[in-house]
């Protein structure tokens, strides 16, 4: 059953990337005629059936994965960010026939295709539930967790395409070195894939004795060579690079030596096309979206707050507090995680008070719409792998 969903994956995975072409056929192909002389591309419709398609290939995986795990398929790095990728295309073929917006099929399976082999990267081993999550309340706060903020993320992607449009990359300006970081951040995420694959394929393992954050002793593993080195660790596997720096004990050094490697894999990777295009990413992606209405991107992101904002709030906030209280006797501890999920609803209740009752549109709003993106990519990457926590079984 296990392999039976990782082949629905497999095949949604491919189905995203087909939309994807279509999609791109959509905006950049030749129109046809049809009987009335009306100019047609039929791209762009075929790209959303087969994005529906996608998006029904990822639910059996799912399914099937729940069926044979025992329980919701949301309790690791691995399930949770594959089902936060199957959310945002879920909130993107629901939104699409509303606004029938190509750019916004071209933009979001990509990023799909992005966080769900980024999270093929972590162990997708199947393991049984350690106590803290066996509970119906992993089902019920996890799953409209990833709801709300795949919702949400599709806000980020009508911003993200507004700020590609209206901004001038003519000249260097704060604008411009905001987008060009944010680029360079998803240039990141590509260069920790490829790490991965090329530091597995050569089976690259390095092991440290440690003081983890109770002052005992343990073994940390390291998977690629080590940068920043773990708590008083000390290198027992031999042939491998001492590493430069000590991390202290509440730091997780193995993850955080995986985030340094990613930053610079993707600064390399965006060096690259800085020298081969000789200009600003941005530019070189803007000729795609000068047929772009910013009206339409700019309320297509407010839809998605507006809609996403909720689902978050009720499972990120009074979800978790009711499992919390069930599970550790109180509501509120202040761990990294649920500061970080307070966090984000605050940012998008102060969105949508700027939007509503200070008029922030445009612009403005779309910047907002990007770094709450960004908020929640670092509660998932950063807080999770590198922070430690009681959420630290994820």
């Amino acid at each position: 059953m296990v392999e039976l969903s990782s082949n629905f994956l497999h095949v949604a995975f491919f189905l995203y990337l087909a939309a994807t072409i279509l999609f791109a056929i959509a905006i950049t192909g030749r129109k046809f005629k049809d009987k009335r002389g009306e100019e047609k591309n039929r791209s762009g419709t075929i790209g959303y059936v087969v994005a529906v398609l996608a998006v029904l290939a990822a639910l059996a995986y799912f399914v099937v994965r729940w069926i044979a795990v025992n329980h919701a398929p949301v309790s690791n790095m691995f399930e949770y960010t594959t089902f936060l990728g199957i959310c945002m295309s879920l909130a993107f073929v629901i939104i699409y026939p509303i606004y029938r917006n190509n750019y916004l099929g071209l933009f979001t399976m990509p990023v799909v295709m992005l966080i769900i082999a980024y999270a093929s990267m972590f162990p997708r081993d199947v393991q049984p539930l350690i106590p803290a999550l066996q509970s119906e309340w992993l089902t019920i706060h996890v799953i409209t967790v990833a709801l709300g903020q795949g919702i949400l993320s599709i806000s980020f992607i009508g911003g993200l395409i507004y700020l590609l449009r209206v901004i001038d990359f003519s000249k260097v300006t704060p604008k411009v070195i905001g987008i060009e970081f944010l680029l360079l951040s998803i240039m990141c995420v590509f260069a920790y894939i490829l790490l991965a694959i090329g530091f597995g394929a050569a089976d690259y393992e390095a092991q440290f004795n440690y003081i983890n954050e109770k002052g005992e002793d343990a073994v940390m593993v390291y998977n690629k060579p080590a940068l920043i080195g773990p708590n008083q660790g000390e290198l027992i596997t031999e042939g491998r690079f001492a590493p430069f720096l000590s991390a202290p004990a509440i730091i997780r050094s193995n993850d955080l030596n995986t985030v340094i490697w990613s930053i610079v894999g993707g600064m390399v990777l965006y060096g690259l096309i800085l020298l081969l295009a000789r200009r600003p990413f941005g530019r070189v992606i803007q000729p795609l979206l000068k047929r772009v209405n910013p009206q339409t991107v700019d309320e297509l992101s407010y839809r998605a707050v507006a809609i996403g904002f909720p689902v978050f709030a009720l499972g990120g906030l009074v979800f978790a507090m009711i499992w919390a209280q069930i599970a550790w006797s109180r509501f509120w501890g202040w761990d990294p995680k649920e500061v970080w999920a307070l966090i984000t609803f605050l940012f998008y209740a102060a969105y949508l008070h700027l939007r509503l009752s200070n008029g922030w549109h445009g612009e403005k709003s779309a910047w907002l719409c990007v770094i709450g993106f960004a908020i929640i990519m670092f509660n998932l990457i950063f807080v999770n792998l590198v922070i430690a926590g009681l959420h630290s079984y994820a």
